[in-house]
C-alpha cells in the first residue's frame, strides 16, 4: 500500500480572500520523481492546466521547470492577488500508484474550517472540482456534517456556488472544472462545450477552462 502525502503545507497570508482547495499533487511529488516540466509547488504538475490557465487570464508569462524562480513566480502572483492555497487531503493510502481522486484510501483530511476561522479575510473557496466521490468539494461537505453545517446553493449551473456560514461568516464556495486532463471527458459530453464546439472547431476543452476561471479569478 502506497502512502500518498501532500508535500506542500498550505499557502495562506492573513491578505487572502480567497482560497484554492483541491485534494493532492501526483505521487511523484512524494517520491520526488519529478518531470522536467513539474514545479515544486502546489499545482505544479506539468500535466495539470491551473497555472497554465492562470498564466493565461493575468499574463504572468510564467517558466516551468523544477527552479526556486518558478515557485516565486508562483507565490507573488498569489500574494497580489490575495490567493491562498489549502488542499484538503493532507494524506491518504493507495492500491494503485496514480493520482486518481477515487483511488485514495483511509483519507486523512487537512482542519480547513480551522484555517478559515483563523484567517478572517477568507470569503471564497475555490475548489478544483466537484462534488463527485473523493472530490474537494465531497470532503468539505463531509467536514461541514461533522460541525452540523450545510451548503446552500447559490447556482447550479457550471461553475457550481454554494455558500455556508462558519464562524458569523458568509463563506461562498465556487466549483471548478477540475484543472486535470481526467475532466476532458465530462467536458465532452457538457451541453455548452459540444454548443461552442459546433460554432468553432477549434474551441477546445481548455477554452471551456478559460471562461470558467476567467470569471471566478477575476472577480473582485
Amino acid at each position: 500500500m502506497f502512502f500518498h502525502f501532500h508535500p506542500y503545507k498550505p499557502f495562506i497570508k492573513n491578505s487572502s480572500t480567497k482560497l484554492i482547495v483541491g485534494t493532492l499533487p501526483p505521487p511523484r511529488f512524494c517520491t520526488k520523481n519529478y518531470k522536467k516540466s513539474d514545479v515544486l509547488f502546489c499545482y505544479g504538475s506539468q500535466d495539470g492546466l491551473l497555472w497554465q490557465a492562470l498564466d493565461k487570464i493575468f499574463n504572468l508569462n510564467l517558466v516551468y521547470d523544477n527552479s526556486d524562480f518558478a515557485i516565486k513566480q508562483r507565490k507573488d502572483f498569489l500574494i497580489e492577488q490575495n490567493i491562498g492555497i489549502c488542499d484538503i487531503v493532507a494524506s491518504c493510502k493507495r492500491e494503485k500508484i496514480d493520482a486518481s481522486d477515487l483511488g485514495m484510501l483511509e483519507v486523512e483530511l487537512r482542519p480547513l474550517l480551522k484555517y478559515i476561522i483563523e484567517y478572517k479575510n477568507i470569503d471564497t473557496l475555490i475548489f478544483t472540482g466537484g462534488n463527485s466521490k473523493n472530490g474537494p468539494e465531497y470532503f468539505f461537505r463531509k467536514l461541514l456534517k461533522e460541525h452540523n453545517l450545510t451548503l446552500t446553493c447559490l447556482n447550479e449551473n457550471i461553475p457550481r456556488v454554494h455558500q455556508v456560514n462558519i464562524d458569523n461568516r458568509v463563506i461562498k464556495t465556487v466549483s471548478l472544472t477540475s484543472p486535470s486532463n481526467a475532466a476532458n471527458r465530462s467536458i465532452g459530453a457538457n451541453p455548452y462545450y459540444k454548443e461552442k464546439k459546433l460554432q468553432n472547431s477549434k474551441y477546445s476543452t481548455f477554452d471551456f477552462r478559460l471562461e470558467q476561471y476567467e470569471k471566478v479569478f477575476k472577480l473582485k
